[in-house]
């Protein structure tokens, strides 16, 4: 285990909206070691004892990454990870395990694991593995952020700007676009008009991009 020098233990961080090292295992000699390793650089860390006070905390929502011991009394990891992502939560999960377990390993990266590191670790290994998370979790989040504003725009055009759209973005000149939809092509040039100007898209590129973003394709 990692072995950080500090005089003593530091008591377990407020859960904020700052990034934040979500830590979950059931053994306390390992929380307050990794614990310590996490915060001696410089890291936010809320620990907990058991699945279920970090599923009851809504953690989980919050920015960060989750270190996750592997076999608990009640709950595993493997079932936190599964609860997780059957809720639609994408957090970074980084597993901890004593034992060299290669089937539960193997599940556990193929269900999204970032990394499956085996204790005793180096230090540095965690460290490594807990950056690389949280930088994942500020990208997905920021991805998240722009889908979402993408989603609301889209939300302001009317059925019939949404059609025309959807047609100029598939390539349709305004001619085609005015005979499918039974329309002048005047009306389609305001409908295009209208609809860029509530989408904030000032080229073709643009439009497509927040199409595309809407969709979860970027």
């Amino acid at each position: 285990m990692p072995d950080p020098e500090s005089p003593a233990v530091a008591p377990p961080a407020a859960i904020t909206d700052s990034p934040t090292v979500f830590l979950v295992d059931d053994d306390p000699a390992v929380r307050d070691a990794v614990s310590l390793l996490l915060r001696a650089n410089g890291l936010a860390v809320a620990a907990f004892s058991g699945p279920a006070d970090f599923l009851a905390a809504d953690a989980a929502r919050r920015p960060g990454c989750l270190v996750l011991d592997v076999r608990m009394p009640v709950m595993s990891g493997l079932d936190v990870q599964k609860q997780l992502r059957a809720d639609g939560c994408r957090m970074p999960i980084i597993f901890m395990s004593g034992y060299g377990d290669v089937p539960m390993a193997l599940r556990a990266m193929k269900a999204g694991a970032l990394d499956f590191i085996e204790k005793p670790f180096p230090g540095q290994l965690l460290l490594d593995r807990v950056h690389e998370a949280l930088a994942l979790d500020a990208r997905e989040r920021e991805r998240q952020a722009r889908r979402d504003a993408a989603t609301a725009r889209l939300a302001l055009l009317s059925a019939r700007e949404r059609e025309v759209l959807d047609r100029v973005a598939s390539g349709q000149y305004n001619k085609t676009i005015a005979a499918d939809l039974g329309i002048s092509i005047s009306t389609v040039e305001i409908h295009r008009k209208r609809a860029m100007a509530k989408l904030e898209a000032g080229s073709l590129s643009a439009l497509i991009r927040t199409l595309a973003l809407a969709n979860g394709e970027e």
